[in-house]
């Protein structure tokens, strides 16, 4: 048995996502992103004495919906305390967090592994207000601090230690970005440190049911980089304790650089942070009717819709999985599908020429729904074979988005429409034929696949007008 094999790891994953409200968690400092330094403070945020911190329902209401989505346990009653553990870019000195009740016990996450499906159990998602940031590569001498993030309102996201692999961690952490920008509560940039993670992970034999010494690597920015570090840590771990050296209870950061962490400081328990309430912050009460008034205010979930479009569009689970990736592209496509029957069409479309034209950034998906009864006669042209799907595709399709108005004038004024009319289809095989006749040749003697080139050619010369069902059957009785 390989020596890696006779080891299971064991990781916990902690996830902060700055909830996208408008003002910071105490104030009402504005929480946007990309500001000149320390522009987004007043006095609460640099925690001046004598002033009073007051705190943001927005921000509640958000926590709430993500535990709602995850099947958590809403916590009623509900107080912030004070984590007093020395933060350099916090000027109060001490982070505001929730400790003895967090806003959302327990509930789950599914990902969907090679083997099946997994469901990863959440510990609890509370609510704290984020630090600043410090930056250390501007000045030589010197670490700068920018105030702008401090006091953004956070939810922590905290897993049981029930992920067994860098994988999972990686299908987990995808997932929840996916989930946070579909209910509306984060933008999940990890790149702007919207969304970040911390992984503790440890190890120990197979078999073996207590849990090993944890490291913690703080602050992974990147999905990337935190199946890099998690798969680095556990070799190392492994490394330590073939040698029967002894792991080091410690935090410590990854080097994107070399794909390898480093110690930074020995690992705080959570009696290190003396936590005791806010007493300048009421505790909350959330009543069952702001809960419910919240659950009814929430999308229909991934899961929901894929079980939904599976029965009621008869969709290949491919399609399914490609068009629930984004929220704004399924609505879209719920809102084709209600004014046309063509629902795998529309789906071809939308993974297709949709996709295409919305990736290049002329336009975005609120624009194109006022195209929605253009792009359903468009479809219909298509599924009637009176328009080629690569004429309206590459031809119609952009004519109308510029110049919003009917694909059927449109092809007609140009003459785009297919033909069926059978002297015109035979007139271009008699002549695709007449240009092949080595490959006519070997078409008779056996090659079949042939066919394809013909039609092909056919398309051409016909500038798409020919019809391929057509084109085909009467290539076959040809070339009999």
């Amino acid at each position: 048995m390989a020596i890696v094999e006779k080891y299971e790891a064991v990781i916990g994953l902690e996830i902060h996502a700055q909830l996208a409200t408008s003002s910071k968690l105490f104030c009402g400092d504005a929480a946007s992103f990309g500001a000149e330094p320390n522009t987004h403070i007043s006095p609460i945020t640099m925690g001046h004495p004598g002033t009073l911190p007051k705190t943001n329902a927005k921000a509640i209401e958000y926590a709430i919906r993500i535990g709602l989505a995850c099947g958590s346990k809403i916590t009623k009653d509900n107080y912030f305390a004070r984590k007093n553990y020395f933060y350099p870019d916090l000027p109060k000195g001490y982070q505001v967090s929730q400790h003895t009740t967090p806003i959302c016990e327990g509930g789950t996450i599914r990902i969907q592994l090679p083997t099946g499906e997994k469901n990863i159990q959440l510990n609890r998602i509370h609510l704290e207000e984020d630090a600043g940031k410090s930056i250390h590569d501007i000045s030589a001498t010197d670490t700068l601090i920018d105030l702008n993030r401090a006091g953004t309102p956070l939810i922590e996201m905290v897993t049981e230690p029930c992920i067994h692999s860098a994988e999972e961690a990686f299908l987990f952490v995808t997932e929840v970005r996916k989930l946070v920008r579909w209910i509306g509560i984060c933008d999940g940039n990890m790149e702007e440190g919207s969304l970040r993670c911390d992984a503790n992970i440890s190890i120990r034999l197979k078999g073996v049911t207590t849990l090993g010494t944890r490291v913690e690597v703080k602050n992974l920015n990147s999905i990337r980089n935190i199946k890099k570090a998690i798969e680095f840590e556990i070799d190392r771990l492994i490394q330590i304790t073939e040698t029967g050296a002894t792991i080091i209870q410690q935090t410590r950061s990854f080097d994107a650089n070399n794909d390898t962490t480093f110690s930074i400081r020995d690992k705080e328990d959570a009696n290190d942070y003396r936590y005791f309430p806010d007493p300048d912050l009421a505790p909350f009460h959330l009543t069952d009717v702001f809960i419910e008034s919240i659950q009814k205010k929430l999308p229909p979930l991934p899961a929901t819709l894929k079980k939904q479009w599976k029965t009621e569009y008869d969709l290949s689970d491919y399609a399914i999985d490609q068009l629930v990736e984004d929220k704004e592209e399924a609505d879209f496509y719920m809102e084709w599908a209600a004014a046309s029957k063509h629902y795998k069409a529309i789906a071809n479309w939308m993974i297709g020429p949709i996709r295409a034209t919305i990736n290049e950034g002329s336009l975005n998906f609120q624009q194109l729904s006022s195209l929605i009864p253009y792009l359903v006669e468009l479809v219909e042209l298509v599924e009637t074979n009176q328009l080629s799907f690569s004429v309206a595709s590459t031809k119609v399709l952009k004519e109308i988005i510029v110049h919003p108005g009917s694909p059927m004038a449109y092809a007609s004024t140009n003459n785009l429409l297919q033909t069926g009319s059978t002297d015109d289809i035979e007139k271009w095989i008699e002549e695709v034929l007449a240009n092949h006749p080595e490959e006519v040749a070997a078409y008779k003697k056996g090659k079949k696949g042939l066919l394809g080139l013909f039609v092909g050619e056919v398309k051409k010369i016909s500038k798409g007008k020919a019809d391929p069902k057509m084109t085909t059957s009467l290539l076959e009785q040809k070339l009999t």
